[in-house]
């Protein structure tokens, strides 16, 4: 029950899928994926900049560049936990997380800056949140002092000191960071000061006799309400500089307790965060699309999602699915992970009913 340290941690119970409900919406019927490479591993964001596709790959642990053939060609290299990536011009921004395999501690985050002349610096996340903890008051665990529920999940506590830099997106003269460990959402300045954009309320779930019994709990947890922690997996800024979040509930999105992934807009004048959408099984990533379509990649759910006034509906079902973007163009491009050693994590390029000339791998 406790907050899921890693976003890897959860794409390890990825096999698990939810169906979430949806309502009709006006969205033209996409053409079927192309796969356009399966020389990935786990995919984790995607920045289509012009002409370009950069992949944010924390499989083998770089920042690479998609090539007609399906090729990836490393643009940065040795970047441990590499999981972010946005572009501004001729800068580069990257994330990275080192984390202990045997804990899943994560032990140092950061935003990389790359200036157009090739000098990086580096944003401490780690160091940030351990001098602030912006989610430090906000408090998380069970609503319960019965001694049988916090020996079967634990006390209930205030926001814990952890960083995991998750994804990035240019907004204005810096860059904006999910931070999927410390629960908020970062500013960072071109010279590498961090700031507090906003944090996230708790996700609260109450257990019901079914979840209990499926997740073998005692009777003592039926009732219970658990404040998951909120998980942001990825930040866009839209038209006129709006900023949309996406979040995990920090917890089981099996059937147990249902598919609890959220999209929020950030207002970076007052902090404050409002949720517009949610039900998402596994949204670890937007992408804002032409039209006022927002694109949400469910990995639990196996689908992309799209969100616009028409509400929430699935623009195509992807197994794996952990990120998306999208071009001027309108295409919409998604990376999946890699189920098992005979499936192996893709690039993949759905063109809306559009005609493109990019050729893809067979």
């Amino acid at each position: 029950m406790r907050h899921l340290r890693s976003i890897v941690v959860g794409c390890a119970a990825a096999g698990l899928t939810v169906a979430t409900p949806g309502i009709a919406s006006a969205h033209p019927k996409p053409s079927p994926p192309r796969t356009l490479s399966t020389s990935v591993g786990a995919p984790f964001n995607l920045e289509v900049d012009g002409r370009r596709v950069l992949i944010a790959d924390g499989g083998p642990g770089y920042v690479g560049q998609l090539q007609r053939n399906g090729s990836v060609t490393p643009v940065v290299g040795d970047v441990p936990g590499a999981a972010g990536v946005a572009t501004r011009g001729h800068w580069l921004a990257y994330t990275s997380t080192v984390t202990q395999e045997e804990t899943f501690e994560n032990t140092a985050s950061g935003l990389h800056v790359r200036r157009p002349g090739g000098q990086t610096v580096y944003a401490d996340t780690t160091a940030y949140e351990a001098a602030h903890n912006p989610d430090g008051a906000t408090e998380y665990g069970p609503r319960s002092t019965d001694p049988c529920v916090i020996d079967v999940v634990g006390p209930r506590y205030s926001g814990i000191l952890d960083s995991h830099a998750y994804s990035v997106a240019s907004y204005r003269n810096g860059w904006l960071v999910a931070d999927a460990g410390a629960n908020d959402l970062l500013s960072v300045s071109d010279n590498g000061a961090i700031s507090t954009v906003a944090t996230f309320p708790a996700q609260p779930a109450t257990v019901t006799q079914e979840a209990a019994d499926a997740m073998g709990m005692p009777s003592c947890m039926v009732g219970v309400t658990y404040d998951f922690e909120p998980v942001p997996t990825d930040v866009e800024v839209g038209p006129g500089g709006t900023i949309y979040v996406t979040t995990l509930p920090g917890g089981p999105e099996g059937p147990e307790l249902g598919a609890r992934g959220s999209l929020w807009k950030v207002n970076p004048s007052t902090h404050s965060v409002t949720r517009i959408a949610t039900g998402f099984a596994g949204a670890t990533n937007l992408a804002i699309g032409k039209h006022g379509d927002i694109y949400v990649a469910e990995l639990f759910g196996g689908k992309i999602s799209v969100v616009n006034r028409h509400g929430v509906s699935t623009l195509v079902n992807l197994p794996g699915v952990v990120s998306v973007e999208t071009a001027a163009n309108g295409t919409v491009y998604a990376g999946t992970m890699g189920m098992d050693q005979s499936t192996p994590g893709s690039i993949v390029e759905i063109a809306n009913g559009r005609i493109h000339a990019r050729h893809h791998v067979h």
